[in-house]
């Protein structure tokens, strides 16, 4: 596991670049620090609460459980498949989102004040009980029933 000076995030040997920030693949939490609890409400209705670790992105997290959001871009900012709904103060305990991201949200199906996109939301343990919310509808870019792999 690596570790970057004067960053709190871990880092698989498998690293990849989230728009300019550091994201992680697939380390499960080690300790109740490093837990953070994320609830996704699906589109039917039923949650889904997931324990993530410091430094995972929240779309990543989904594919990784099973839990349908499509990516179509694999986070680089060029489309807005992974769009979610952030619930209730943790909208406001985010990060802004860049330009780019409003951006691509532009194009997103029932826009909403607090929509996001999943790829650019990283777990810290200030988040630990979040809730996102996968929309009704999304625009999507894959055919013929595919379902994207966790890397």
């Amino acid at each position: 596991m690596l570790k970057r000076k004067g960053s709190n995030v871990n880092y698989a040997e498998e690293e990849g670049e989230l728009h300019g920030s550091p994201y992680q693949i697939g380390l499960e939490p080690e300790s109740e620090e490093e837990t953070v609890r994320i609830n996704y409400i699906l589109r039917d209705g039923t949650v889904r609460t997931i324990a993530g670790r410091t430094g995972d992105n929240v779309m990543y997290l989904a594919h990784k459980h099973d839990i349908e959001i499509e990516g179509a871009c694999e986070a680089s900012l060029a489309c807005c498949t992974c769009h979610v709904y952030v619930e209730g103060e943790y909208c406001d305990m985010l990060e802004e989102a860049s330009e780019d991201e409003e951006d691509m949200l532009d194009m997103a199906p029932e826009l909403r004040e607090t929509s996001r996109l999943s790829c650019q939301i990283v777990l810290e343990r200030k988040l630990d009980g979040i809730t996102v919310q996968i929309p009704r509808i999304t625009r999507n870019f894959y055919v013929d029933g595919h379902v994207p792999q966790p890397h």
